[in-house]
């Protein structure tokens, strides 16, 4: 039990690591927004990352053959969500988000749910569960409490992950001013736009 959950908090790690468009976005809202709002946005990535685990491991057959038969929906639904992310932030005003912060009182909840449900619209990260899954042996066996250790354990490697993540950008968070926040977002929600339109792209010409 105790060997799943560290194996568990290897695999949490892997899987936010890539510094993708959630990454982006984490680091995009610890600057403009402060550690928190960063830190908060990484959670609800990682409770996505959580139930796609569960359902990877309770029904890695039945996962498998679905994803597998409508991998060009799912590739298109994910790329649309992620263009409207991206799109969102690249004609964020700083400015005006530094003052709408200050005054709305759930922008924590606000942040948690665009995170989780912008990692949420990639279906595909199952096919990775599955490849780290085969590769570190990691099974759920018929023992009662290797389901918790194990989801446990990737929640808390995710979790590690953001809050390190964060703690060092906030450390960097004084050397940029509301002009490099600006070129930042432009430049996170353009990259996050041009992988939404390879996506689409990409679904198409499969």
């Amino acid at each position: 039990m105790i060997e799943l959950f560290y194996t568990g908090v290897i695999i949490g790690i892997l899987v936010s690591a890539p510094m993708g468009p959630i990454g982006m976005l984490c680091i995009q809202r610890t600057l403009s927004k402060g550690r928190w709002h960063g830190f908060v946005s990484g959670l609800g990535a990682a409770l996505s990352d959580v139930i796609y685990a569960a359902i990877t491991g309770l029904f890695m057959g039945l996962v498998v053959n679905f994803v597998e038969a409508h991998q060009q929906p799912l590739r298109i639904f994910g790329s649309i969500m992620l263009g409207a992310f991206g799109y969102y932030i690249f004609q964020s005003n700083p400015v005006k988000q530094l003052k709408k912060n200050r005054e709305q009182k759930m922008s924590f909840v606000q942040d948690f749910v665009s995170a989780f449900l912008l990692t949420f619209s990639n279906v595909l990260i199952v096919l990775l569960y599955i490849g780290l899954f085969a590769r570190f042996a990691f099974v759920f066996s018929a023992s009662v409490w290797d389901v918790p250790s194990g989801l446990g354990g990737i929640a808390a490697g995710a979790i590690l992950w953001w809050f390190f993540v964060t703690y060092i950008v906030s450390k960097l968070r004084r050397w940029f001013n509301i002009r490099g926040i600006r070129i930042l977002n432009q430049i996170v929600g353009g990259v996050i736009l041009s992988l939404s339109v390879v996506g689409i792209v990409y679904a198409f010409i499969e």
